[in-house]
């Protein structure tokens, strides 16, 4: 059966359909456990240690975020930075003075360097370590504080671009903690980092002129509102405020919608919460659809293996899915899906069959985990705010 959420009689709005499937709003994993804690035993004993391995980026922003400076550099000099300076001023007005003075005070952050690198690509995926990570009892009890002061706002933007509650829930408690842990880097040192030595990838040139993008974006961003780029803090990659958006996001998708005349994601949860759906709802969310559902796939019939990795879209009939040895409960007519896969190390891989709504989450983050983890952590929090007296 697909994952879905519990009606909450307790707000005005009635909930969407929301599955815990690999990547999407409400799809992301196994929600009958949500907020429980795993019996002792060593196969457990051997997930809490590839938790910790997977888990050194995290320390490592820890530990390096509040005091990192960064280093100084004068990146005035470096050639490409002249020229990014000088097409900020032909392109948009900047005054060149002031960007030099800016980019004077700028720091290298080689922690935004380190960070950044992609996990070694003979490691072994494993969901039931990464899940453990989001879905504890921490979050689970913040989210349900959060959900209980900010039920209104979270309604109001159910009913106006038809993303669940939980789903946003989820994806504020998987980003920040629900505002905890926004970050405290400063944008300008990392972004500036990023979009002119980007770590030697087979991406590096796409990366970092994506970075070179959210680079003239914090610029563009900061003059907008009147905000001096120097103070903006956010996460190794530059992502702001309690839903971290990136720059470009935030002057693409972000909405006022505490109605206080500006947008503003670090410091109001509540233009967090609509920005959040405004997001997922012009990235494909598709109002009342559910987001995955759990499948079984054929032992002897091994054609569904040409449907992982087909990118993140929902492309396949029911009818294509059976014939391929796909098979899940009580499909949705009319519908169709991608078949995504949850590696779990060494233990058996979960297999979900994905709708449209999943890969709007993808959107958001373009990682199987990440929308499972938003999913199931939105559930979690569902079901722990049904359970208060």
């Amino acid at each position: 059966m697909p994952i879905t959420l519990p009606r909450l009689t307790s707000l005005p709005s009635a909930l969407l359909l929301c599955t815990l499937c690999a990547l999407p709003p409400a799809l992301h994993a196994e929600g009958s456990q949500s907020g429980k804690a795993p019996a002792k035993s060593s196969k457990n004993a051997k997930a809490k240690k590839a938790d910790k391995k997977t888990d050194k980026k995290a320390q490592a922003k820890k530990k390096a975020a509040p005091e990192d400076q960064g280093e100084f550099v004068n990146f005035n000099e470096w050639k490409e930075v002249a020229r990014f300076i000088d097409e900020m001023v032909e392109r948009n007005g900047f005054n060149r003075a002031e960007l030099n003075t800016l980019f004077g005070q700028t720091r290298y952050l080689d922690t935004a360097i380190q960070l950044i690198k992609p996990a070694p690509s003979n490691k072994p995926k494993n969901w039931a370590a990464y899940r453990a990570r989001f879905i504890e009892p921490t979050r689970i009890n913040a989210g349900v504080e959060f959900w209980n002061t900010y039920g209104v706002a979270l309604a109001r933007a159910e009913a106006q671009y038809g993303v669940p509650m939980e789903i946003i829930v989820g994806i504020i408690g998987v980003e920040t903690v629900y505002g905890r842990n926004t970050g405290s880097f400063r944008v300008m040192d990392a972004i500036t980092t990023l979009a002119f030595d980007y770590p030697n990838t087979p991406t590096r040139e796409a990366r970092m002129a994506f970075f070179r993008g959210e680079l003239e974006n914090t610029l563009l961003l900061s003059r907008e509102s009147g905000i001096d780029p120097l103070t903006l803090r956010g996460s190794y990659a530059g992502a702001i405020g309690w839903a971290q958006f990136m720059p470009g996001s935030i002057r693409e998708y972000a909405v006022d919608f505490d109605g206080d005349g500006k947008i503003d994601l670090r410091n109001s949860p509540v233009d967090a919460i609509g920005s959040v759906a405004h997001y997922l709802s012009v990235h494909g969310w598709q109002r009342g659809e559910p987001v995955a559902f759990p499948a079984t796939v054929s032992g002897d019939n091994r054609q569904w293996e040409a449907m992982l990795n087909q990118g993140l879209e929902a492309k396949y009939t029911q009818d294509q899915l059976q014939v391929a040895g796909v098979s899940a409960p009580a499909l949705p007519a009319g519908m169709r899906f991608g078949l995504v896969d949850l590696q779990n190390g060494t233990g058996p891989t979960e297999y979900w069959l994905a709708t449209n709504n999943f890969y709007a989450i993808t959107q958001y983050n373009r990682s199987y985990f990440y929308a499972m983890s938003v999913a199931e952590l939105g559930r979690a929090v569902a079901a722990a705010r049904n359970r208060q007296p």
